[in-house]
């Protein structure tokens, strides 16, 4: 078994993005279009590579094939998710929801179809990567339920304890809550969350909603703080915010927008 450690974030002047692709060429072709996007390069062609080379500290983002000898896709992609917040773009031959939702469900950030242009893959990237930007610190403390979101500290806490979010499922509640219990429809959120349209796709979205709730629900089934507002979006449940004593009051909520 491969002994894995997710480095969070990279160093340089350059992103750099590792390539998990059994294609040689396909990996070459990439590499060559990324580097003229700005970006460095990093190959392999199987999922143990994949999970070895993810724990170098250089490498910022993952874009991993599904189809996979050795250890699938799949896999690598739970396993690198367990093991840290690494920004992971599953990449599928087939837009079918089973396989999108499968890499979505596994962990993947966002994902991509075959065949890739590579100047929506950059830009799909950037996006990425901007929400691992922290948010202009703003000492407040929101409330819903028994979960306490704090914006300025990227911490979750249910009943207390801790709860590990990735940035986007973060991003993804601060908005919700930020709209203080009004609708936010789909789109709304896929703009905000994501930072581009996604033409009406709302798999992406839907997926995080129902990992975010595995989290912070008591009773995912039975929502009590993200709640789903049929034909028109999702909303928080009650939401209570407290400012911290020591700081006036007067900046608004962040919704941690990259």
């Amino acid at each position: 078994m491969v002994e894995l450690e997710v480095a969070q974030g990279g160093v340089g002047s350059r992103t750099r993005v590792l390539i998990v692709d059994d294609d040689v060429r396909i990996g070459q072709a990439l590499g060559l279009a990324l580097d003229d996007e700005g970006f460095d390069v990093d190959a392999v062609h199987t999922g143990e590579e994949a999970l070895s080379r993810a724990g170098a500290p250089e490498i910022d983002l993952v874009l991993l094939d599904l189809m996979l000898p050795g250890i699938d896709g799949l896999t690598v992609c739970r396993r690198l998710r367990d093991a840290g917040d690494l920004p992971i773009i599953m990449v599928t031959a087939r837009s079918d929801s089973a396989d999108v939702i499968a890499g979505l469900e596994a962990g993947a950030d966002d994902y991509v179809t075959k065949p890739l242009v590579a100047g929506e893959l950059a830009a799909r990237i950037r996006a990425l990567l901007r929400r691992r930007r922290p948010a202009p610190a703003t000492p407040r403390r929101l409330l819903l339920g028994d979960v306490e979101l704090r914006p300025d500290e990227g911490v979750v806490l249910r009943a207390g304890e801790p709860v590990h979010l990735t940035r986007t499922e973060f991003r993804l509640l601060a908005e919700l809550a930020a709209a203080g219990g009004r609708i936010v429809t789909r789109d709304e959120l896929l703009s905000r969350v994501w930072g581009y349209e996604y033409h009406g796709d709302t798999r992406l979205l839907d997926v995080h909603v129902r990992r975010l709730r595995r989290k912070v629900e008591a009773d995912p089934d039975r929502p009590t703080v993200v709640l789903t507002v049929r034909g028109a979006g999702y909303k928080a449940g009650q939401v209570e915010r407290r400012p911290d004593p020591a700081v006036p009051d007067t900046e608004p909520v962040p919704g941690w927008r990259g």
